[in-house]
């Protein structure tokens, strides 16, 4: 069947219609996980007060460039974000509301790690304003997490699940499967414990071996011993789709499960193509701006970035994005999503009759004007993308 498009003037495609958040990067951890290749730094001591005056900073710099608008989102990322002081929180927070509007219902979220001082910060966060916080477990087995380098236990993380649901209606965490030595069985005991604590949104990400790890130097010098192989890894996330879907979390992403109603809004906006402010050490934004699209991103290193806060410069590169460029982002994100994406909006670079053969096999779906990964297809998503881009 040929693919049926919508017109331009039916889509979506100015960003208020996609959202626009913040994201705001805390780049300080207690220790450097073995498998992380985000930009976080260990360090004796931090000034709060440094950080929140440079976070607002560069908030309100960015206000002044975008004009008025209204935050659909927030999103506290890092690094370890609950080692923020509260009040650094609600700096951060106040000076958001000072440039944009809220929306009545904006969702903001802040990552946080399961140890006991951290969860006593929770009555603090929730006074600043924020309102879903995503729990770091990673794990539901000691071992494991000693493994993963997690500083916290399996009880560590059920207490500060216990004290985040006293706090905050919304509350997710994370786990990390495909793990070393494990099983089918292992796997559906601890999914299916997770099932049982989740409230409405739970974030499931097989392990990557991500170059620049201590893992990956790990497994280069064959040191990183049982680790799954690839059929293992697909029955895994089969396993992972099932169990979600029989507890009535949806799959809404490839890694993303939620009840309907409970998806995470900020990543939403990301996968959809939204707009969104990058502030803190190497945060990356997509601004529309006097009709362009332009990718930033700041400077990484967090005295680098505090320095050039001071002075307005915090901010390494803006790109303006071809209309290719954001076709292939919009492709590489919305496929992601079991929406689908417009196609309408990777029209420049799609190769329409390799996605006709997809869809004839099974592999994609279309309908209303989009096409989206099937259940079979969405395992095999990278090897997707590049057939779909034209040559």
């Amino acid at each position: 069947m040929p693919l049926q498009s919508l017109s331009r003037a039916a889509l979506p495609e100015l960003w208020q219609s996609r959202g626009f958040g913040l994201y705001v990067h805390w780049p300080f951890c207690a220790a450097k996980c073995p498998y992380c290749d985000f930009n976080s730094h260990v360090r004796a001591s931090i000034d709060q007060s440094a950080w929140a005056d440079a976070l607002a900073a560069e908030i309100r710099r960015c206000g002044a460039q975008t004009g008025p608008r209204v935050l659909s989102s927030i999103f506290f990322g890092g690094g370890t974000p609950s080692l923020m002081e509260p009040e650094t929180v609600e700096a951060v927070l106040s000076a958001a509301r000072s440039v944009w509007s809220f929306a009545n219902d904006i969702e903001i979220t802040l990552e946080a790690n399961p140890t006991s001082v951290e969860a006593r910060r929770f009555d603090g966060y929730a006074s600043a304003g924020v309102n879903r916080i995503s729990l770091g477990v990673q794990a539901l087995n000691d071992p494991d997490l000693r493994r993963l380098g997690r500083l916290h236990s399996v009880e560590d993380a059920e207490h500060a699940f216990t004290v985040a649901r006293q706090y905050f209606d919304r509350v997710s965490f994370d786990l990390i499967y495909a793990r070393q030595d494990q099983t089918l069985d292992d796997w559906r005991d601890e999914l299916t414990r997770a099932l049982d604590m989740a409230v409405d949104h739970l974030s499931l990400y097989q392990l990557s071996i991500e170059e620049g790890t201590a893992f990956w130097d790990r497994a280069q010098k064959g040191g990183l011993k049982g680790l799954p192989s690839d059929d293992l890894g697909a029955d895994l996330y089969e396993l992972t789709q099932e169990l979600c879907r029989e507890a009535g979390l949806i799959g809404y992403e490839v890694s993303n499960h939620a009840r309907p109603g409970a998806e995470a809004k900020h990543n939403l906006l990301y996968w959809r193509g939204g707009d969104y402010a990058g502030i803190g050490p190497g945060a990356h934004g997509r601004l529309t701006l006097n009709g362009k699209r332009y990718a930033t991103e700041a400077w990484k290193q967090p005295e680098t970035w505090l320095a050039r806060a001071g002075s307005g410069d915090a901010i390494k590169t803006a790109n303006l994005l071809s209309c290719q460029d954001i076709a292939e982002e919009r492709l590489i994100m919305g496929l992601r999503l079991s929406e689908g994406i417009y196609l309408d909006d990777i029209t420049e670079i799609l190769d329409r009759d390799r996605a006709e053969a997809l869809i004839a096999d099974g592999y994609l779906w279309q309908g209303a004007g989009k096409i989206g990964t099937s259940a079979r297809g969405r395992p095999l998503l990278n090897h997707l993308i590049t057939q779909l881009v034209q040559a």
